[in-house]
């Protein structure tokens, strides 16, 4: 047998070594070539989208850079002596701070002279963010972040601090609208909310635990949100949910999209500790717009009304009730001459739409009549019997007319600081309340602000049923009798009332003088 000579050999090994190699080039190539459209996309030139971020990029630059001269940090401080006079209303790490004991009674301390007595100055309450929406100096922030003192700050992003004054307060959505005296603000334009879109991405602008300008970024992790953090009886929560990081001390702060427009005020955070655990919550920019509006032309929020009772329609709703629908808002009960009931709405209908907007939860109805005012006339979409059809109802206010009132600036409870409702045991909720403060009648004071009430120590819930020994049936008692007491020269008043718990209290106020009346001239 012929020998096979050595070179053949060796070109032989060579040969197929070499296409061996070609072989796991050309594998590991085709392994990182784009095996779908999806791919393709993501390597291709980024298109600008607007309203959001490019694609395949995550640049927030521009929007955090116009958002941040624009987003205040507010202090909400007390007078030492005005909180010292609140007795039980004072908080035990208040009382240490100021050295008193939980009993009240008066401790050495250095924040005490030697005659036990505590130095003036004030005390920071709160602490939150603002955002600047006007040239001249007008601030939307949360209800709660200046509803604890007497006295509000504003700090800008270059340390410019000026103090603010209360244009006007809304605890049913918990905005606040402030004032400095200032020209030719930085300010951010609103967005609307309603094309925000699940997914898209955001960013919180704010002062978390004091950080001064902090940026954070998220996406908007669902719309139309209802958590129960708002206390007030005739709430509007419908919350945009995000995943963008926000603590205490972002609340008030700016939801901005990726074109720098605000579409939202950060107001909650979904937490079993107290900080930030992956959810945050911010009013929507629709909803701001209107409470601004409001408070700006009208002194208050003008609330228009349906005047029904309602609840999501879920899988078991619909069975028990026999709906034919899963979604939607269904009608538990009709006020008596409610706009509802003008309208001819009935329990068991089920509201689908309004004005041509689809709403499949009570939070997305609650916020579309929430943006109108008393006689406003809109347009529903609803079901009976599993039929569809329409009618137009022409929305009221919480006193039962079409009327807008316009806050007078002479108010006596104004002056007081404070936001009363007339107490109603006929309403389900009143009427509970009425028999556990063991009142008939009086004037619930729902909200605090910046004033004599305050100041003597009433809190939230108390009902104020009479005054000087002056019957109180209803919220307007209150204004009549303190103006009476004004004009004929009296320098307080007498209040007396019971919380919630049935326990009573009295509550001694002073009273602002009345301005001389000119006697006219030659």
């Amino acid at each position: 047998m012929k020998r096979i000579p050595d070179w053949f050999k060796l070109a032989l090994v060579a040969f197929v070594s070499a296409m061996v190699a070609l072989s796991v080039y050309a594998w590991v190539d085709r392994s990182n070539e784009p095996t779908s459209i999806v791919q393709l996309q993501q390597v291709a030139t980024p298109r600008l989208v607007a309203g959001y971020a490019p694609e395949g990029t995550v640049d927030f630059v521009s929007a955090a850079q116009a958002a941040l001269p624009t987003v205040v940090h507010v202090k909400t401080s007390a007078d030492r002596n005005s909180l010292s006079r609140r007795g039980g209303d004072m908080p035990d790490i208040l009382r240490d701070f100021f050295g008193q004991s939980p009993r009240g009674e008066q401790r050495d301390s250095p924040d005490s002279d030697d005659q036990g007595s505590p130095r003036s100055g004030s005390i920071q309450l709160a602490a939150g963010s603002g955002v600047i929406i006007s040239a001249d100096g007008y601030i939307i922030t949360n209800n709660h972040v200046i509803s604890s003192g007497d006295k509000i700050s504003v700090t800008f992003e270059d340390n410019r601090t000026y103090e603010a004054k209360i244009i006007g307060n809304d605890p049913t959505t918990d905005l606040a609208l402030l004032k400095i005296d200032a020209k030719g603000l930085p300010f951010l334009k609103f967005g609307n909310s309603d094309n925000v879109k699940v997914g898209q991405w955001v960013l919180a602008v704010g002062n978390p635990f004091d950080l001064t300008s902090t940026v954070t970024a998220g996406i908007v992790s669902a719309k139309g949100r209802a958590i129960g953090v708002i206390a007030d009886r005739l709430r509007i929560e419908s919350f945009i949910q995000t995943d963008a990081a926000v603590n205490p001390g972002n609340s008030g702060g700016a939801l901005i999209s990726t074109a720098g427009e605000l579409i939202g005020i950060n107001t909650a955070i979904a937490s079993m500790t107290g900080t930030y655990s992956g959810y945050s919550f911010a009013i929507p920019s629709n909803i701001v717009t209107k409470v601004v509006d409001d408070l700006m032309n009208y002194g208050e929020v003008q609330r228009g009304l349906l005047g029904v009772q309602i609840q999501d329609v879920s899988a078991e709703l619909s069975e028990e009730k026999k709906l034919g629908v899963n979604q939607g808002v269904y009608i538990g009960a009709v006020n008596d001459k409610s706009a509802a009931a003008e309208a001819g709405l009935k329990v068991g209908d089920v509201i689908t739409k309004v004005e041509g907007q689809t709403v499949t939860t009570s939070s997305q109805l609650q916020e579309q009549v929430g943006r109108r005012r008393p006689g406003d006339k809109v347009r529903l979409s609803y079901l009976r019997d599993g039929k569809a059809a329409e009618l137009v109802a022409t929305l009221k206010n919480s006193a039962g007319t079409t009327a807008v009132r316009r806050a007078d600036p002479s108010d006596a409870v104004r002056v007081l600081g404070g936001r009363l409702r007339t107490l109603d045991p006929k309403e389900p909720g009143d009427k509970e309340l009425s028999e556990r403060a063991k009142v008939s009648a009086g004037a619930i004071v729902e909200s605090l602000t910046p004033g004599r009430l305050r100041t003597v120590g009433v809190r939230e819930g108390f009902i104020i049923t009479s005054i000087n020994d002056q019957p109180v049936k209803e919220s307007g008692d209150v204004t009549k009798i303190i103006q009476q007491r004004i004009a004929s020269g009296k320098t307080s008043a007498l209040l007396e009332g019971s919380y919630p718990d049935g326990r009573t209290a009295v509550y001694g106020i002073t009273l602002p003088t009345a301005e001389p009346k000119s006697n006219g001239g030659n």
